[in-house]
């Protein structure tokens, strides 16, 4: 069963991907670990108060695992696995494909749509930068492609940083023409790059399991995004420094706030609108994940940190499992 299927009191016997394991200390001075497990529809939390070390050994974040317990929900804690047993995931026993988030589109489609994009910004020298980063022999696109967007509320998932960075800078580019004293040309070069940061906050720990690394935890993804574009403009000849400064600035204050991370809030239109159209996508990023990880027939979620409230979905279709003749075709 996938995780969003699971009821109070079902028997688990399967196979899951371990995102994170964490050792934490018990009031009574001991330790215990909390494990973090999930499949592409969601994730459940589990305990291990006994044998630490081999649990450690057998379950670090990114490894598929045989899980055997009772899955409950608990009235405080919510959803949680009653351990019976852990065990190593035989090959050839699960669908790694099962375990795995990703994105609605598949990443030459999203490429295309980018390059069709970035071929209608049509300041030279903004097409210069775009090129110096996704140009397809640049070692930056082929970083970026894979990243993620997040490490857990939006786009947790190969591809995903593609898949938002490419919606927030379509949306802008559509609604530029909308209000006057837009620069499009810069709004749509700042909504392409202003998570280029990521690139070096994120690291995948394994396949679909992602955590920061010690750069993003050191610096943040804003300063680190900011310093590699503005290496990248001063290598561009006669690059004009007004112009530089309104990429920038896109990147320094997408975040919206001080408050949020931004060492500055958004001084201009475009840095007003990437700032706005960033947020939307990740806003409705998290009610994608939180539709996936909803159970049939659920219209509500629980409380979500990424949306602020519960989130609604009204009366869902059902996915139908696929015909003989449809399965005997793949």
């Amino acid at each position: 069963m996938l995780v969003n299927e699971l009821t109070d009191g079902a028997e688990i016997d399967q196979v899951l991907l371990v995102r994170a394991c964490e050792r934490r200390a018990r009031r009574d001075g001991g330790d215990y670990l909390r494990l973090q497990m999930g499949d592409r529809t969601g994730s459940v939390v589990a305990m291990v108060w006994d044998d630490l070390l081999e649990t450690e050994r057998l379950a670090p974040a990114g490894t598929p695992v045989h899980v055997s317990g009772r899955y409950t929900v608990h009235p405080r804690f919510g959803p949680q696995i009653n351990l019976r047993r852990l065990s190593e995931a035989v090959p050839g026993s699960f669908e790694p494909d099962d375990l795995v988030d990703g994105p609605p589109r598949s990443a030459e489609q999203m490429e295309a749509d980018l390059r069709e994009l970035i071929d209608t910004v049509r300041e030279p020298h903004l097409a210069v930068l775009l090129e110096h980063v996704f140009g397809e022999r640049s070692e930056l696109w082929a970083d970026y492609r894979v990243a993620p967007a997040a490490k857990y509320y939006h786009q947790a998932y190969r591809h995903g940083l593609l898949e938002h960075c490419l919606s927030v800078a379509q949306a802008v580019s559509a609604i530029s023409a909308t209000f006057p004293g837009v620069d499009r040309d810069v709004a749509v070069t700042g909504a392409l790059l202003h998570d280029i940061g990521k690139l070096e906050a994120y690291a995948s720990v394994a396949d679909g399991v992602f955590d920061l690394t010690d750069l993003g935890k050191l610096h943040g993804e804003i300063p680190l995004g900011y310093y590699r574009i503005r290496r990248a403009i001063e290598d561009i000849e006669g690059f004009p420094r007004q112009l530089a400064w309104a990429v920038l600035h896109i990147i320094l204050s997408h975040h919206g706030s001080l408050e949020h991370g931004s060492p500055v809030v958004p001084c201009t239109r475009e840095a007003t609108l990437v700032h706005m159209i960033d947020n939307l996508g990740g806003k409705l990023g998290s009610f994608d994940r939180i539709e996936k990880e909803l159970a049939p027939g659920s219209r509500w979620s629980s409380f979500d940190k990424g949306v602020g409230s519960s989130a609604y979905f009204g009366e869902r279709e059902q996915e139908q499992p696929p015909s003989e003749a449809a399965r005997e075709a793949a």
